[in-house]
């Protein structure tokens, strides 16, 4: 793993940069975060621009990561650490694996479990639509999706416009919410729309 060209390429979708662990609750955000995603590595003893400090207390850091995934993520995560001498640093890197059993919940200072999925940067808080996508995706049952009227209607709507969201669709079909958010997770599960975030919106447009 070159460590340094990471660092350089600043953080993503895949990688997070920490001075150091204070709270527990914070970190169990970005670790199930990337749980919910494809994975992803914390570096530690590294700024949100990328200078290197370096870990004062290695054993510390450790103990922080891993309270923090056994007792602020359900299910529980479990990092994998390895050390890396970077300009004269020690900068402990911790990989959370992409999980199989989604969706993880991160519990937060006021004693509430949480969803959250990572987009960009950005730990974000998933949306009942994105949560019943991870757990349906664990499911060996294909996904079996009879084209009514209604996902016709929402096909022809994305070729003619670049994206919608779930009150704008509800509203194309007439339908209440419950059965909108059920029909666009059977077609995001099968590949037919993607779902995306915008300044906290959330949207879809076509795969």
């Amino acid at each position: 793993m070159n460590l340094k060209k990471l660092i350089l390429a600043g953080e993503g979708v895949d990688l997070d940069f920490k001075k150091t662990i204070t709270f527990h609750h914070k970190i169990a955000k970005t670790m199930v975060a990337f749980a919910n995603n494809k994975g992803g590595k914390i570096l530690i003893g590294v700024m949100d621009d990328g200078t290197v400090k370096g870990v004062k207390n290695e054993e510390e850091e450790r103990f922080m990561l891993l309270k923090a995934g056994t007792h602020f993520c359900r299910p529980q995560i479990i990092p994998k650490f390895t050390e890396h001498i970077v300009d004269g640093h020690l900068v402990l890197v911790a990989e959370i694996e992409a999980s199989d059993v989604k969706p993880h919940y991160a519990l937060d200072d006021q004693d509430k479990w949480w969803v959250y999925v990572r987009v960009k940067d950005k730990c974000v808080l998933a949306s009942k639509i994105v949560i019943d996508v991870l757990q349906k995706a664990k499911s060996i049952e294909p996904v079996i999706i009879n084209f009514s009227e209604k996902e016709k209607t929402l096909l022809e709507y994305l070729q003619a416009n670049e994206k919608i969201t779930l009150m704008a669709f509800c509203d194309l079909i007439k339908c209440h919410r419950r059965q909108g958010s059920k029909i666009l997770v059977n077609l995001i599960l099968s590949g037919i729309i993607r779902v995306h975030y915008s300044d906290k919106t959330e949207y879809y447009t076509a795969a």
